[in-house]
């Protein structure tokens, strides 16, 4: 027989490795059918193999009987040996051998022995046989490097059943070829073969990744009218295309209309519910399914289990535990992993690794990155560490989720490492690990890294690109956050909230001007967005910021909810401004809520009433230090650098050296590289006389390169943002504002004006004290404001220090035509 032109280039394929000196002859028609319909013998199957390879006189019907025996029975190495055994003896073929063989090769995904079993095929002149085409075209459809092949020994096919279509449609499926899988449903169709019912679940599969209900539902039509209906599986298939289109009540309607249901249908209508975000569903199902007493199987328990985690149900999880060990499925590795997560996430860390170290055989990534994840989440960071490294050694190759976890473990690692790591293992284009490293490299300060990493992901998804933001806002470069905004909308990209927050917050910053604040904003009400917590938020921070108080106002009335970081931003917001009396009122507001305070907030009330002059509520800066150190120890939570920072900041104002080392020490441990803790203990030491210690201070900071922050005030005019330093002359200008601020110098002198030279922290004399206060950055500000501003217009002067003692308001109050806001960071 000649072979058809697409089977001859797979006939031309050597089958040495199946060692074939000729191929088989075929058996005759009667005794093949003798074989296939022959009442099966017992077969004694551990020594089986080998009696075959020992009998002089080797019987072609014990043979198929063997080789039958092994497929039924997933031994399919065992079938392919004896096959080439068969074959170096001579012993001839049928077709049911053939078709054995290639689903043997289709279950081991064995292409290269497959593909010479095929060539056998054609050679024997056994390929016109339609289940025999069917087996070959089910065995390439079972690898994505057979689609191609699997569909030309289709195509070469004289004669098809539904079977032949069948594997056809459901290898298109599995291999994700959804609307190959569509079209060729349609074409078989057309061509007047009918659908089984395995058909439809194949069908089914393909329309519920594809969310298309509308032929969803035309083919739930043709399930009822062929009288499918009745079937278990197709009825769970149906269940679950409608649950993956997001259509819950018909998919109830399918379940509740099943005569007989199995352990598949509750666990498909369970994980269906958690799928939707109806998890209080889910555990009612569960009840239900343990009520009507179907067996719970491995994929339920791991579904109910993530459940637990999802709500850290710890009582729940603890019963599930027993019912796994009841139900002898502890060894399961899905299992295992989903309550090692559920501990996790419920805190119970030595249960976690408990279970983590009863895991029989080698542990997977999965379940390494899931106990690394879990102390890393739960304050266990070191040990976290410690366990990737112990991954590593077992030879374990860290995944995508391994790496995203543990570039979060800095700096008990080293983020240039681990990212070495990733770049050596193929892993920086990843989209999860490409964000981590941003986040990590943002929070260390280091933006130029965290750019180098954005352009290398391939696929930025808007977690990728709202990072990136978050990286230009915390720099205040609104330039770069504005640049990166454009290419997300560009390409396409829909912001979501926590994108808007992001270039929200760097319109907060210096160099930005209010206007492109609004812009955003008008752009998050288009985008409906503008309501959410973290950008109401944003918006408050942003307007509080930019010296337009009551527009932040405005955006935290109309919050329809608000958590605690809504009530800081207004509380920030106010005490930015001064407005104390405003403060303890939005504090006692949050109060009569019963909301529980953090460390932020009781910063910015001790901040916000020492600038109001509040002695009972600011008792820090009101001198009843020894008062704050208790609250401070008593504090439900523990006491963070905000709150160190503002302690010292009093000890500052009330020259208490004591207290301020210790909260210098405490701030200093918390964060080394940060310039405040060692300028507010040198200026105590400064404002005691004590230049000696202050020195050595100085000294510090310049052995541990901590690089103090300079002090700058910036300007807004006609939508342009000018910035100053103390003692600027880069201004164009500047020979004109230093001669205006002689000017009202002269003027304020005059009026018998007399600054308070006792906050200039400088061993110098009186007369130099002076001039210092005299260049400071927020007086040129001014300076510049009354040249360029039309006359009897408001001045916004915006710091990112904020002022003591001796304040410009004092200077801005006694100049009548001036009016001037003092904003702060």
């Amino acid at each position: 027989m000649t072979a058809k032109p697409g089977l001859r280039s797979l006939a031309a394929v050597s089958y040495t490795n199946l060692s074939l000196s000729s191929p088989p002859k075929p058996l005759s028609r009667s005794r093949s059918h003798s074989l296939i319909h022959s009442p099966p013998k017992p077969i004694s199957t551990p020594n089986a193999h080998h009696l075959f390879d020992k009998t002089p006189h080797r019987d072609p019907f014990e043979y198929t009987r063997l080789l039958f025996h092994y497929t039924r029975n997933d031994r399919n190495h065992d079938a392919i040996s004896l096959f080439v055994a068969a074959s170096r003896a001579g012993l001839p073929v049928n077709g049911p051998v053939l078709s054995s063989v290639a689903k043997a090769c289709g279950s081991l995904r064995d292409q290269v022995v497959g593909r010479q079993v095929h060539c056998q095929c054609v050679k024997s002149g056994l390929g016109e046989d339609v289940s025999v085409g069917t087996s070959f075209v089910d065995m390439y459809m079972k690898s994505s490097e057979g689609v191609v092949e699997g569909r030309k020994v289709f195509d070469e096919m004289r004669e098809r059943n539904v079977v032949s279509w069948t594997s056809l449609i459901s290898g298109y499926a599995w291999n994700g070829w959804n609307e190959q899988a569509l079209e060729l449903f349609m074409e078989m169709q057309a061509s007047g073969s009918m659908a089984n019912p395995f058909t439809y679940v194949a069908v089914l599969g393909v329309l519920a990744d594809e969310g298309s209900v509308g032929k969803g539902e035309q083919v739930h039509c043709m399930v009822v009218r062929n009288g499918y209906v009745a079937i278990t599986f197709v009825c769970n298939s149906l269940v679950n295309m409608y649950f993956k289109s997001g259509m819950v009540s018909e998919a109830r309607a399918v379940f509740d209309g099943m005569e007989c249901r199995d352990e598949v249908t509750w666990n498909t209508l369970i994980a269906g519910y958690v799928g939707n975000g109806l998890e209080f569903e889910a555990f009612e199902m569960f009840y239900l399914m343990g009520l009507a007493g179907v067996k719970f199987t491995q994929p339920v328990f791991v579904t109910v289990i993530k459940l637990c985690a999802s709500y850290e149900e710890l009582g729940f999880a603890r019963q599930l535990h027993c019912r796994v060990l009841k139900s002898g499925l502890e060894s399961h590795r899905n299992i295992e992993t989903a309550l090692l997560v559920a501990y996790s996430k419920c805190r119970e860390m030595d249960d976690a690794f408990n279970m983590f170290s009863m895991m029989q055989d080698v542990k997977s990534v999965v379940t390494w990155t899931a106990m690394i994840s879990g102390y890393l989440q739960n304050g266990g960071t070191e040990k976290g560490v410690k366990l990737f490294c112990e991954m590593s050694r077992e030879g374990v190759r860290p995944n995508d989720f391994t790496y995203s976890a543990v570039i979060m473990a800095h700096p008990f690692i080293s983020i240039s490492q681990v990212h070495a790591q990733v770049i050596k293992t193929n892993h920086e284009k990843s989209p999860s690990v490409g964000t981590s490293l941003i986040d990590a490299y943002v929070k260390t300060g280091n933006i130029p890294e965290a750019e180098k990493v954005f352009q290398t992901i391939d696929e930025k998804d808007i977690v990728a690109w709202s990072a990136m933001l978050a990286g230009y806002a915390q720099i205040e470069d609104v330039v770069g956050a504005i640049k990166i905004f454009l290419q997300l909308t560009r390409k396409g990209v829909r912001p979501n909230e926590f994108t808007l927050s992001s270039i929200i917050n760097a319109c907060a910053g210096p160099s930005a001007t209010v206007e492109q604040g609004k812009q955003f904003h008008a752009c998050s009400i288009k985008l409906r967005l503008n309501n959410t917590l973290c950008l109401s938020s944003a918006l408050v921070t942003m307007y509080a910021k930019m010296g337009n108080i009551e527009s932040a106002n405005e955006v935290f009335k109309r919050q329809g909810e608000r958590d605690l970081v809504s009530w800081n931003s207004m509380i920030s917001g106010y005490a930015q401004h001064g407005q104390g009396n405003k403060v303890l009122e939005v504090f006692e507001e949050l109060r009569r809520r019963n909301l529980e305070i953090d460390g932020i907030t009781f910063i910015l009330i001790i901040s916000a009433c020492t600038h109001a002059g509040l002695v009972d509520e600011g008792k820090s800066r009101a001198g009843k230090l020894e008062k704050a150190m208790n609250l401070i120890n008593s504090m439900p939570c523990t006491a963070d650098a905000k709150v160190w920072r503002a302690l010292l900041g009093a000890c500052r104002v009330h020259r208490n050296l004591e207290l301020g080392k210790l909260a210098a020490e405490k701030l200093i441990s918390l964060q080394p590289q940060d310039s405040a803790a060692y300028v507010l203990l040198s200026n105590i030491y400064a404002a005691a006389g004590n230049w000696q210690e202050r020195d050595k201070v100085r000294r510090l900071m310049n052995e541990r390169k901590v690089k103090k922050q300079p002090g700058y005030s910036w300007i807004e005019v006609k939508n342009k943002t000018y910035t100053f330093l103390a003692g600027d002359v880069s201004h164009p200008l500047s020979n004109h504002i230093y001669s205006k601020l002689d000017e009202l110098n002269n003027r304020l002198k005059d009026m018998g004006y007399q600054p308070d030279t006792d906050y200039v922290l400088h061993d110098v004399e009186e007369e130099h004290k002076a001039a210092f206060l005299y260049q400071h950055s927020e007086r040129l500000a001014i300076a510049f404001g009354l040249i360029a501003k039309p006359p009897g217009s408001p001045i916004q002067i915006l710091k990112n220090l904020r002022l003591v003692g001796s304040s410009s308001l004092e200077f801005c109050a006694r100049i009548p035509i001036c009016k001037a806001c003092d904003s702060t960071n």
